[in-house]
């Protein structure tokens, strides 16, 4: 899965080199810690530098004799630097090193998750504005309710798009926490300034206090975070399909030349990126459920969160990315047909209309329960017998004595409705 839902730039943050190019980073800066402290010679320092470097197909086949992948790494990089290989991995644990890269490596997938987001962003601001004034009906529980704007639709979205922007800015810096304390976190064999230096570095934080790990609440919240935004991107493409049914019709995915819907019924022209985007969403869910349960370890650590963010880390990232990238492509293409959406509003007769006479009788005098009561008296037979509101309401004694015709036909000017939005986009952009 991960080589056919992953962009390049997302691969490579998770590919072994990138990897272990963090892995020497950190323990060379180590070293240069230490140097500063006066723990080993400034020369051998430089020697490291010069010679240090790692071969992965050795790293992998050191890794199949000593079941340990730290082990491997150091055993191929000493293999290069040769005997001041002794000065690396001074007082340190392999946890220092895994957990700081593995902060790194969400660091740098947490940008470009942040990146794509803000396009995301653009878009939907772009479509708001193109749409800020095509009229739709708007419906509760699936059912007409009353008129919004397709662009209001899109600016909802967009600010919900800016909270999770918000929300991966936040992430990156839960997740930005690094430890080089040692065995169980009390700095036994290693100074508290070394952590200090080696975090700075790497554009991170020293974790106040860990185990021999950088505990896991910080990682549930990261891939929680994931999870929203997937959420958020399955709450949008389940409009669209919702939309692009048949009977309703005002949006369509792009459909391309030469595409094909099915492979029986050529007439199909399906919501395909729409429906993937459903499907990647249960991923990022299930990644973020496996999150919050490697949050209780045993006592100063064990490793059954290891294997889980192996697989979860990368996964759930790529699958983001991707996801983003889908969804920003879907509506820079999007189909808007607002002829659809105009007969859409007609199909009710006029049923939009219901709220306004109701409060437009009880402000002349009628209790609100009364002026319901007429209201919807009119309504079920509008919508029995496919009459047109209006008509059937005039005909009432009662409305005809609390309104004018012409207080009653301004009723029916559906620019009331929208009065607002240029009030509400300039609240959200």
């Amino acid at each position: 899965m991960i080589e056919r839902y992953t962009r390049p730039g997302m691969a490579r943050v998770w590919e072994p080199g990138n990897r272990y190019r963090i892995w020497l980073e950190i323990e060379i800066l180590a070293m240069e810690a230490m140097v500063r402290k006066g723990f080993i010679p400034a020369d051998v320092l430089a020697r490291v530098r010069r010679s240090a470097a790692f071969d992965i197909p050795r790293i992998d086949e050191i890794e199949k004799v000593v079941k340990h992948d730290v082990i491997a790494f150091l055993t191929s990089v000493a293999e290069h630097v040769g005997e001041d290989s002794r000065y690396l991995h001074v007082g340190m644990t392999s946890s220092d090193v895994l957990d700081t890269s593995f902060a790194v490596q969400m660091r740098q997938a947490l940008t470009l998750l942040l990146r794509e987001a803000k396009k995301v962003f653009e878009v939907l601001k772009k479509r708001a504005f193109e749409h800020k004034d095509t009229v739709m009906i708007g419906r509760t529980h699936g059912i007409h309710a009353e008129p919004v704007t397709f662009g209001l639709k899109m600016a909802l979205w967009a600010d919900e798009m800016r909270r999770n922007i918000a929300r991966l800015r936040r992430a990156r810096e839960v997740v930005s926490v690094g430890k080089l304390s040692g065995a169980v976190g009390t700095f036994a064999s290693i100074d508290p300034s070394v952590e200090e230096y080696v975090c700075r570095k790497l554009s991170l934080r020293p974790a106040p206090v860990s185990t021999q790990v950088v505990q896991r609440d910080r990682h549930a919240e990261v891939f929680a975070t994931i999870a929203i935004v997937g959420s958020s991107l399955e709450k949008f493409a389940t409009e669209i399909r919702h939309l692009q049914r048949t009977e309703v019709r005002e949006v369509e995915e792009f459909f391309s030349e030469g595409q094909k819907g099915s492979s029986a019924m050529p007439h199909k022209r399906n919501p395909i990126l729409s429906e993937n985007l459903c499907g990647l969403a249960r991923l990022l869910r299930g990644y973020a459920l496996t999150a919050l349960e490697n949050v209780p370890l045993w006592h100063e650590r064990d490793i059954s969160h290891s294997s889980a963010e192996r697989v979860i880390g990368p996964d759930a990232t790529i699958v983001l990315d991707f996801a983003l990238a889908r969804f920003r492509g879907l509506m820079e293409t999007l189909v808007v047909h607002p002829d659809r959406m105009e007969k859409n509003i007609a199909r009710t007769h006029g049923l939009l209309f219901s709220q306004r006479v109701m409060l437009a009788l009880a402000a002349r005098g009628l209790s609100r329960e009364r002026a319901y009561e007429i209201v919807q008296k009119s309504a079920m037979e509008a919508w029995r017998k496919e009459k047109d509101l209006a008509g059937l309401l005039w005909k009432d004694r009662e409305v005809r004595s609390r309104l004018s015709r012409e207080e009653f036909r301004e009723l029916f000017d559906r620019k009331q409705y929208l009065r607002a939005v240029d009030a509400i986009f300039d609240r959200v952009f």
